[in-house]
């Protein structure tokens, strides 16, 4: 539980230090936490704390907050269909979903809570065509973090978390 929850708060300061926009860890952190966390509260809880940690750092919450923390709690919800069975595969197919989800509904809350667009469809699309440029980034930190959470925490659990001798 203590590596877990230390590579969450590890994911979450990828979004102090100096990084491009959306390459964080936040995606595939909350991907991590709904796929190892038994418990599913904590499972939604540690990866949104560690969040809002990060969002105090920073500075605060904004307009959209709400829709960032439904699309990372979306993410955790997706985390749960790994918890069974992880393969590669897996993990980077649901990797980009998370990617997609977290980009149309923190866009969403970027058009119905900024003002910066016209509220009909012409304004919603004009907002998703603004956000493209930084979703190439958000697909990136997701696909890279998911491969570093996974397979470190797994080459952890299996060299480090397990007894001498039982390695497999």
């Amino acid at each position: 539980m203590i590596v877990l929850v230390m590579m969450v708060l590890g994911a979450a300061f990828s979004r102090i230090i100096p990084h491009p926009w959306n390459f964080t860890a936040v995606g595939a952190m909350a991907l991590f936490g709904g796929a190892y966390f038994s418990d599913k509260r904590l499972s939604l809880a540690v990866p949104l704390a560690a969040l809002m940690l990060s969002d105090l750092a920073l500075g605060g919450f904004h307009s959209t907050t709400f829709f960032v923390y439904a699309g990372f709690a979306l993410i955790v919800m997706m985390g749960w269909f790994l918890t069974e069975s992880k393969s590669v595969a897996r993990i980077g197919g649901l990797s980009l979903a998370a990617s997609c989800v977290f980009f149309l509904v923190s866009n969403f809350g970027v058009w119905v809570m900024d003002g910066m667009y016209a509220m009909n469809m012409q304004g919603l699309v004009q907002c998703y065509v603004a956000a493209i440029p930084f979703f190439g980034y958000q697909v990136a930190g997701d696909l890279f973090f998911s491969a570093v959470m996974f397979g470190g925490y797994e080459l952890v659990k299996r060299y480090a978390l397990t007894p001498a001798g039982k390695a497999a």
